[in-house]
């Protein structure tokens, strides 16, 4: 980026794709047969949440397998086609326990699909989404948590840091902005200006309606 003092990030690619793993494998009893779905397959932040993801079960997750068959899907952005993807896949294969979402409307239309296939308890989905779109499906189990970052967040960690820019303070990693998600921000490999923080957040039944949006 030009034309810029800095550039704050919730989190890195990397790091966001193995959140999503965790809150997959801790649905899954951190065992069974899962796959990925991504908006499509020319989506560079979906492709690099869902490596990440896979990345990180391969090291943390070894009672886990990446379906081999399907080792990707994709919904376009659209719940439909994730919940029909999704139905799919579950009919085709049956040992088949998790998929883990990346657009906002991945894990809940895969959530209607484990709901229809009465599979709640049996498969599993987890992924980015909003929380009170999802309150439903949170409350009612069929999803166990969604992930996310918080905007509020994200707006007191950026005026802190420009508080710190305008008493010219100097800027070197790690960055603590005294903001949740944001105390221990580092420099993107490669860049000066670029900083990532931890700011992934869990939606879950006992927080889904405290966000506020």
């Amino acid at each position: 980026l030009e034309n810029v003092d800095y550039d704050i990030e919730a989190f890195s690619n990397a790091g966001y794709g193995a959140f999503i793993m965790d809150n997959l494998a801790e649905a899954m009893n951190k065992e069974g047969v899962y796959t990925t779905m991504v908006a499509s397959l020319t989506n560079g932040s979906h492709n690099e949440w869902a490596d990440a993801g896979v990345a990180h079960q391969i090291k943390t997750y070894p009672k886990m397998q990446l379906l081999q068959a399907e080792k990707r899907v994709e919904s376009n952005d659209n719940g439909d086609v994730a919940y029909n993807v999704a139905k799919e896949l579950f009919k085709k294969y049956p040992n088949l326990k998790g998929i883990m979402g990346t657009s906002s409307y991945d894990a809940p239309g895969v959530a209607r699909a484990i709901e229809e296939l009465g599979l709640i308890g049996k498969a599993f989905t987890s992924g980015t989404g909003m929380p009170l779109d999802n309150a439903a499906l949170l409350e009612s189990g069929v999803v166990k948590s969604l992930t996310l970052w918080d905007p509020a967040l994200a707006g007191k960690a950026m005026i802190a840091l420009a508080v710190k820019v305008l008493n010219g303070e100097k800027i070197t990693a790690p960055v603590d902005l005294g903001v949740e998600g944001y105390t221990n921000l580092q420099f993107k490999a490669g860049s000066k200006t670029v900083l990532e923080g931890e700011g992934w957040i869990v939606i879950n039944a006992e927080n889904v309606k405290s966000f506020g949006f």
